[in-house]
């Protein structure tokens, strides 16, 4: 039998909730669409950035800028105030049948809700002029 390895990411975004200005980036999130057909897994390898939506919705971004919205099956409390969460995987993949842990800022070691993820939909993003890849000279 293979040693079975754990990887676990906290993952912390700092919002700006109490300002005024976290209302154009959060409708921005919103408006995207569907692409394509959802995916029951995502490589925990290719996972470079979330976006906590709200309470039960999250937007993975991938290395390669692709966008997988995750729409929690039900609401997680905490989650769109808090902006943060962790979880822990026994395999090199983050899918529909893991937990997310809200956790709970300025409170070390305090977690909130844990909360299942539903499946991963790729979704349409506009690509700012920083996110257009470069071709390469020659």
């Amino acid at each position: 039998m293979g040693a079975r390895t754990s990887v676990s990411l906290a993952v912390v975004l700092l919002g700006l909730a109490a300002s005024g200005c976290a209302s154009g980036p959060r409708r921005e999130v919103a408006e995207l669409k569907p692409t394509g057909a959802e995916r029951m897994c995502l490589q925990l390898q290719d996972i470079r950035n979330t976006r906590v939506v709200d309470d039960s919705t999250i937007d993975f971004i991938t290395r390669n800028g692709d966008v997988y919205r995750n729409r929690l099956p039900n609401s997680c409390p905490q989650l769109g105030f808090q902006q943060a969460f962790s979880y822990s995987t026994s395999i090199t993949q983050l899918c529909s049948v893991d937990i997310i842990t809200v956790l709970i800022q300025g409170q070390p070691g305090m977690r909130g809700a844990s909360c299942g993820l539903g499946p991963f939909t790729p979704i349409a993003r506009d690509r700012k002029a920083s996110d257009t890849p470069v071709p390469p000279a020659g």
